[in-house]
């Protein structure tokens, strides 16, 4: 009778211990659940160009205002399509539940980019998009942006007299949509002018080639000579300080090295973008696009301004 009497009372005694620990263990998961964040990376054409440490900046904003997102920044450290697809496979093994990009190469990402969508991952378009659906995209018009750019230094060349010559242009590359159009853009501003625009040259978005390339246009006695981004201005603006020429100089962005040069009359004029309010509205919208919820203006052109010497503070 006692033998039987300890046996019952061990039973309840383990089956007491084991109800504590499954509701210990119910509570816990009913925690985790309750605290989970939505995971959202941002994938930029590179890390350096200050354009881009903008973009993470604006991300960052609108993630710790919202709460709800674990964010980072995944970039690789030049622009390379294979870099930017291995961070977009490396998002998706990470399990994110949103990528905000910057396509370096639109078809090159596209593959990489689909599969995520597979894995139920939404996609945001930051600055240049790729060749596949996302559910919102911010970027500058680039194509009026670049047409502004060609405005100016058209408008420029005509104050000082000169109104034929050779006209360069340095692109970072030949495929990125943004690259493509900002190019367009500038070539329509001189159609039917007395002005010959050279061949297209392609610095990688490397600040050291695009100068390179800019004295190379130097030598062959341009009047003026287009950067289509932070690098490449930043090479045509050194190009044009260390050459001692009255070569006019415009470009894109607006990075602390491009502003002492549109300072001390290098450049004439950049054309800057707001890289901090893509970042901000394509947090926004990348946790719209988790929840499920209306994005109400999925195509958004964050506008562009002209900075020069006049201009800056």
């Amino acid at each position: 009778m006692k033998r039987k009497l300890l046996v019952f009372l061990i039973f309840i005694v383990m089956s007491s211990l084991l109800l504590a620990a499954c509701g210990s263990n119910d509570s816990a998961g009913d925690e985790k659940e309750g605290n989970s964040k939505h995971k959202v990376i941002l994938i930029t054409m590179d890390s350096t160009d200050q354009h881009w440490v903008s973009v993470d900046k604006g991300a960052k904003k609108a993630a710790d205002e919202l709460g709800d997102i674990e964010y980072k920044w995944m970039a690789p450290d030049k622009k390379d399509d294979a870099q930017q697809i291995e961070r977009v496979n490396n998002a998706i093994a990470d399990g994110a539940d949103a990528i905000i990009i910057a396509a370096n190469g639109p078809d090159a990402i596209t593959a990489s980019l689909e599969e995520a969508k597979n894995e139920g991952i939404k996609i945001v378009y930051v600055d240049s998009p790729a060749n596949t659906d996302a559910f919102a995209t911010f970027t500058t018009d680039n194509l009026a942006a670049g047409r502004l750019a060609g405005e100016e230094l058209l408008k420029a060349l005509e104050e000082k007299g000169i109104t034929e010559g050779k006209v360069g242009i340095v692109n970072f590359n030949s495929s990125t949509d943004t690259a493509i159009k900002r190019e367009q853009g500038f070539r329509d501003a001189f159609k039917d002018t007395n002005y010959t625009l050279l061949e297209t040259q392609y610095g990688e978005g490397d600040a050291a080639k695009s100068q390179d390339i800019a004295e190379n246009y130097i030598t062959e006695g341009v009047v003026g000579i287009y950067g289509t981004n932070e690098g490449s201005t930043v090479g045509v603006g050194n190009a044009i300080k260390g050459s001692g020429q009255g070569v006019i100089g415009i470009g894109f962005d607006k990075s602390d090295a491009i502003l002492s040069l549109v300072k001390d009359g290098s450049l004439l004029a950049v054309m800057g973008q707001n890289p901090e309010t893509m970042g901000y509205e394509g947090m926004n919208a990348a946790l719209k696009a988790i929840k499920g919820e209306e994005i109400e203006e999925k195509d958004v052109d964050t506008g562009v301004s002209v900075i020069t010497k006049d201009t800056i503070k």
